[in-house]
This record gives C-alpha cells, structure tokens and sequence, in this order.
C-alpha cells in the first residue's frame, strides 16, 4: 500500500522518453543551458529558472537545487577571498581602505557568477541522475 505522498512524488519525478544525445552535465551548467538538449536557456534572469526550455520543452519543475549552489559558493569564495586577505596583509599589511575597496567588489562578482555557475551545474546532475525526493514504499 503507497501513501499519497508517494503517488504525488511519483508524478513530479520527470520521467525523460525523449532521444537526445547526452550532454556534460558542467559544460551545460556553466554556460546555463538546458539539461536535456544543451541549446535551451536555463535561466530567466540573474538567478530564476524558466518555465521550460524553447528549445525541447523540458519542463524545468523537476529541478530544485535547493541550499547546495550556496553552500558551495560560501565554501569556495570564502576560501579564495580570506586566503587572498591573508597573503596581502602577510606580505604587504595595507591600510584597512584597501581590503574595502578590493575585496568587497570582487566577493560580489564572484558569488553571483560562482552561485549562478554551481546551480545550473547541480540542475543538470539532477537531470541526469534522474533524482528526485526520498520516498518510502511500504508494502
């Protein structure tokens, strides 16, 4: 007997019958492509996914990447910038201006490329690992 979550999960999980070659799931995600096709655009915007892709009309409700793209650009540009931080005041202590006026733009434009970048990379795995919820079917 299935509970009525698993029957609704089971219809949000894309099921994919369509031929397409299979695309690299990085290459498409950094350049913010479709998962399936690869010619599609991904984004609407900075940020927000589109409805479906123009070009093969893949419906994009499956994916949800969740806090993982943030977790991940905290990650990376937290060490590159506070590692960059560091080399500087070691080898050359400037005044304090100086870190305000490099680092506070730098850790914009990187978040935002890097976080746009990790979130179609993990659209696409999810794509193409096919993942979806958990769910429990018990018999």
């Amino acid at each position: 007997m299935t509970s009525e979550q698993d029957k609704t999960s089971d219809k949000t999980s894309h099921s994919d019958s369509a031929l397409f070659a299979p695309v690299d799931p990085f290459k498409v995600g950094i350049q913010g492509c479709c998962p399936r096709c690869g010619q599609g655009k991904l984004f609407d915007g900075l940020l927000s996914l589109k409805p479906r892709c123009a070009a093969c009309d893949l419906d994009y409700a499956f994916a949800d990447a969740g806090d993982g793209p943030a977790v991940f650009v905290i990650l990376m540009v937290g060490f590159i910038i506070i590692g960059s931080v560091l080399w500087m005041q070691i080898n050359y202590a400037p005044p304090i201006w100086v870190y305000i006026v490099l680092f506070a733009p730098l850790t914009i434009i990187l978040s935002l490329l890097s976080l746009r970048w990790c979130k179609g990379i993990l659209i696409a795995l999810q794509y193409r690992n096919n993942a979806a919820e958990g769910r429990v079917h018990r018999d």
